[in-house]
């Protein structure tokens, strides 16, 4: 059998290198794209460039998709170019077994002969790959497209310019680099240099601009450009494009054209941009452009030719921008022009770059509150942006921006102070209160989908008036669901003589609300002595609910009645507390005119059943840390803080009411970080995850492990492992029925308090593949081998097509049967069919991941028909 095996290799290996010769002098470029259609499934664009006068036309190329599978996928699309290149693409669809990276690879002998700076081109693979990252927390990812074709020709001792054009649709940053050109197996060519150069060649990485300064030799010469993909400073994919470069001997000198800038475009408006180019040598130009711009369906840009004469062109680029346009990063436009000359049509290259800028909020209000300014503007027209972000300045300023900045930035003078998805915002200063006296300056910006901001709206001021009167104290007193207490104290007015009309009597009327902000305020009582200042509120549900008070004087002369200046509004201090594991966090809400500058923090003594000061912050929250879960913590805050009657500061002290929690463990642990592989021989899918307690988690006990054999449904829960330390399972797949090994995967880890972790990342495996078919069989009815039998032990094929061809491409088998089950007979003359070699087509059908998917196989059989096991004979 071994012998067998060997002499049907050398055969084929024959095969192969008799399709070398007849295979060359085809490849001269290409390249490897994808869109993603869902979590795991991608559209791979396989675009090649070849050479139409070779006698090599690839109706069908084989991709390796980087997880152990491969397909044969037929060319959609056939474009002839100019200078006898034609332009091939080949799409299909893969799913793969889930996150990671995968190197996809597309092989073909052969590259094209005579290429200079590769050594024996002729039977040298010509190969591009792709490297794509398979990771949910990325987000949707499509690869850059190359919208400029590798075609361009060069001229001997005159600068070479080539860009290739990519555009990335979700406007990630692109990086590019010269690196090595692949042959067999996407392996780095044994002797490969760049093409040599008189002073340089190269390409930058942030425009992909190849200056290849200058040819030294005439020829042809290939080079690999790689374009990497970062997101927010992770890289998430890259795509390499191999392309040849002929170089030619001549006189005729490149066009130019004139020197293009950056357009800055604000959404509605039109971009026009007229782009001449010149030719010293008098030639005819043709200018063409390809980016970004011409691949909108709604409002695409044109560039159309506005006047041609030898030696000059004009051509003017037109977009007309709409909403969907808006993105942070400007878009690149290729301008090429290229002459027309009877030795070699040579071009010129030149970027311009368009950034088209969302519309800025309008209508910007403020109105002020006590310690508080809130914010009201409208939202753009058409344009819909993800959220608006706040500036905020002391006093005016007269900014102005340029044509191309967006946003507000650092040197502007303005603040960054929130953001809000909404067309309102209250500026409280982050809770701490706005300060009297000043002039509070806004402007608001737009973000978009990609992070683009619009430019800043227009400035809007308010200042907080000084109250009157001014309150000075909301403390309250006891703590109680039906008899809570709450001391509201004021300072006496002063200075009521210098209003003319106020001449008494005067009347302060309270008004309270059940919220930090008063939204609900109602009139509750009324004192009618100016030196009485302070307000006891009784029969409160001061444990659940937070109060604010306004005290408003009037004058209530009869037939004049008035109020006297703008009342002030102030809260009670609220305590906010949320539990977690071993631990209570404090938030302290509240509104008041004055600033607090300290929080003194206290806890009850159980064992003495008095408040004790455990802590004082600054801040409006603390975490108290260290405690028991399941044990009751009561807590109330002291806040010391300064008011201010002119220029002269005075200190309050108040009191929050008291509130209890209880810690638990409400927080979930860490997922593990799952590992799958698949034993083909056991039929078993091997599942390892780290144990979260040795890195960030104390109190996991169990796991729970998810699957689903089929990525369009949902996994669920198959098994729970009690123990932290026990991190790996076999997952039987002949004990359990399945029908395949294909699966995915995820594992959660339990604490102790039955929290349950995220899931770890989704794990997929699809690598086994058991149907296979026998390369030798001796159908000579000596009961060893008789019967050719497809390898299937668990009869996962569902469907099955199986053709059988002898040398001369007749048909001698055809089966629909998953084991095949061929006795060596044509199905024609229904007698054993001669000794040799056969060639067969096999399309099997097999459940994966995806569902059912179809695989095709291609392969030889040798037959023996011999009544011994001696060598074979190929007759």
């Amino acid at each position: 059998m071994i012998f067998k095996r060997l002499y049907i290799s050398i055969f084929i290996l024959a095969l192969v290198v008799s399709s070398v010769n007849l295979f060359a002098t085809h490849n001269r470029a290409g390249e490897i794209t994808y869109v993603q259609i869902s979590d795991l499934t991608y559209e791979i664009t396989v675009t090649t460039y070849t050479y139409t006068l070779s006698n090599v036309d690839r109706t069908e190329l084989e991709i390796e998709w980087g997880d152990g599978t491969f397909t044969t996928v037929p060319r959609r699309e056939l474009l002839q170019l100019p200078d006898n290149y034609q332009r091939n693409r080949y799409v299909a669809r893969h799913t793969f077994p889930g996150s990671g990276i995968y190197v996809i690879l597309v092989q073909d002998p052969n590259r094209n002969y005579g290429v200079e700076n590769i050594p024996n081109s002729v039977n040298t693979v010509f190969s591009v790959k792709t490297t794509l990252f398979v990771n949910p927390d990325l987000g949707f990812n499509s690869a850059p497209v190359l919208l400029n074709p590798p075609i361009n020709q060069a001229a001997q001792y005159k600068t070479f310019l080539h860009n290739p054009g990519a555009f990335d649709y979700e406007g990630d940053s692109l990086v590019y680099s010269l690196t090595n050109c692949t042959g067999e197996d996407g392996e780095a060519i044994i002797g490969y240099s760049l093409p040599p150069a008189t002073t340089s060649i190269g390409i930058n990485a942030i425009t992909g601009d190849l200056v290849w300064e200058t040819p030294s030799d005439v020829g042809g010469f290939n080079l690999a450009i790689q374009i990497e993909e970062w997101r927010t400073g992770v890289k998430i994919g890259s795509i390499t494009r191999d392309m040849q470069i002929d170089v030619y001997e001549t006189e005729n000198i490149p066009p130019e054209i004139d020197s293009i800038g950056e357009i800055c475009v604000l959404v509605g408006d039109t971009a026009n941009v007229l782009i001449r180019a010149s030719d010293l040598d008098l030639n005819s130009i043709k200018l063409s452009a390809t980016g970004g711009p011409f691949l909108f369906e709604t409002s695409p840009a044109t560039f159309q030719e506005v006047s041609s004469i030898p030696g000059e062109t004009i051509s003017k680029f037109t977009w007309i921008t709409h909403c969907n346009h808006i993105r942070k990063e400007p878009y690149t436009v290729l301008i090429n022009a290229q002459d027309e000359h009877p030795d070699v049509n040579l071009v010129d290259v030149e970027r311009l770059l368009v950034k088209v800028i969302g519309p800025a909020p309008f209508g910007l209000v403020t109105d002020p509150g006590n310690a508080f300014i809130r914010l009201n503007w409208e939202a753009p027209n058409d344009c819909v942006p993800e959220k608006y972000l706040i500036y905020r300045k002391i006093g005016s300023l007269n900014y102005v921006h340029d044509s191309c900045t967006t946003g507000l930035p650092d040197d502007s003078g303005y603040e960054f102070v929130g953001e809000t998805v909404d067309t309102a915002y209250v500026d409280n200063n982050n809770g701490e209160g706005l300060v009297q006296g000043f002039s509070y300056c806004y402007r608001i910006v737009a973000e978009y989908s990609d992070g683009a901001q619009s430019f800043p709206s227009e400035e809007q001021c308010a200042s907080i008036a000084p109250g009157f009167p001014i309150i000075i104290n909301v403390s309250v007193e006891n703590t109680d669901l039906t008899n809570g207490e709450i001391m509201v104290r004021w300072l006496k007015p002063t200075r009521l003589d210098t209003i003319p009309e106020a001449v008494g009597p005067f009347k302060y009327i309270i008004y309270r609300s059940d919220d930090e902000y008063g939204m609900r305020l109602k009139r509750i009582d009324s004192l009618e002595t100016l030196d009485d200042t302070s307000y006891y509120d009784y029969g409160l549900n001061t444990t659940e609910t937070q109060y604010s008070y306004r005290i408003a004087l009037f004058n209530v002369t009869p037939g004049n009645r008035f109020r006297i200046g703008n009342p002030q509004l102030a809260s009670s201090i609220f305590l906010d507390l949320v539990p977690s594991d071993n631990q209570v966090e404090i938030n302290i809400l509240k509104n008041t005119p004055w600033l607090d500058n300290e929080y003194v923090i206290y806890r009850l003594n159980n064992s003495t059943s008095e408040y004790d000061s455990i802590a004082y912050t600054t801040n409006r929250n603390y975490t108290d840390t260290k405690l028991k879960n399941g044990n009751n913590y009561c807590y109330q805050i002291k806040s010391i803080g300064t008011y201010m009657v002119d220029t002269v500061e005075s200190p309050t002290i108040n009191w929050s009411h008291k509130n209890c929690q209880i810690p638990e463990d409400f927080q979930r642990p860490c997922p593990p970080t799952l590992n799958v592989v698949s034993d083909c021989d056991q039929q078993k899918n091997l599942l390892t995850w780290n144990n979260p307690n040795l890195t960030c988690a104390d109190d996991v006990v169990a796991y729970k492990v998810y699957f689903v054999q089929n990525t369009e449904f949902s996994l669920d829960s198959i098994l729970r492992i009690e123990g932290a330390e026990n991190t790996n399972f076999e997952h039987d797949i002949v004990a359990e029925g399945l029908e395949s090994m294909g699966g995915c995967y995820a594992v959660a880890a339990i604490d102790s308090f039955n929290n349950e972790s995220d899931a770890s990342y989704v794990q997929c495996v699809d690598d086994c593949s058991y149907f296979e078919l026998p390369n030798v069989f001796s159908p000579n009815d000596d009961g060893v081998n008789d019967m050719y039998l497809a390898i299937n032990p668990l009869n996962y094929v569902k469907r099955l097509e199986m053709n059988i061809y002898n040398r001369w491409g007749e048909l001698v088998f055809h089966t629909t049967k998953p084991l095949i089950e061929w006795d060596g007979r044509s199905q024609s003359t229904k007698n054993i069919v001669a000794p040799g070699v056969y060639y067969y087509i096999c399309d099997v059908w097999e459940p994966r991941i995806s569902g059912l998917e179809l695989r095709n196989i291609v392969g030889f059989i040798h037959v023996y028909t011999g009544t011994s096991s001696g060598e074979f004979n190929n007759e």
